[in-house]
């Protein structure tokens, strides 16, 4: 994988208690680094954990609790949140999945939101069970998002 090639092994960091908005502007400062045809992607472990091996130098600590970031929109999470950070990866998956096959958006029919419809996903077994949140599709690049537009 790509981070092996930008770790910063050479400083060890202190563990220390860092915000939410720290670990944000650093993942922000951190993309700014990243060469055009390496995604924002190698940050995120498999459990959906940030990497902060990456992160340290610009936080100039370690944090003393996890994060989480969705593989598919880089929305960042706190621990208690995690599993938002998993429903955005399986719906965002399903949906593009959906588009491929039907060249449709999978939303509930005349909604003005574009309210992701479970049950189109699960007629052709792209989820198996619903999460408890609603999404909806956003006009730029079908991306998902828990926020309902206005």
């Amino acid at each position: 994988m790509w981070n092996k090639f930008f770790r910063k092994k050479d400083k060890s960091y202190p563990v220390k208690s860092i915000s939410y908005d720290e670990v944000k502007e650093a993942v922000r400062q951190y993309s700014k680094t990243l060469p055009s045809n390496i995604p924002l992607k190698i940050l995120i472990k498999e459990d959906r954990t940030v990497d902060f091996e990456l992160l340290a130098p610009f936080l100039k600590a370690l944090p003393d609790k996890e994060f989480y970031m969705s593989a598919e929109t880089y929305e960042l999470f706190e621990k208690e949140d995690r599993h938002i950070a998993l429903a955005i990866d399986k719906i965002q998956k399903a949906v593009d999945q959906y588009v491929a096959q039907k060249q449709e958006l999978p939303i509930i029919d005349y909604d003005p939101y574009r309210k992701v419809s479970y049950y189109k996903l699960e007629q052709l077994n792209l989820i198996t069970d619903r999460p408890d949140i609603d999404f909806y599709i956003t006009e730029e690049e079908y991306l998902i998002t828990r926020k309902k537009p206005q």
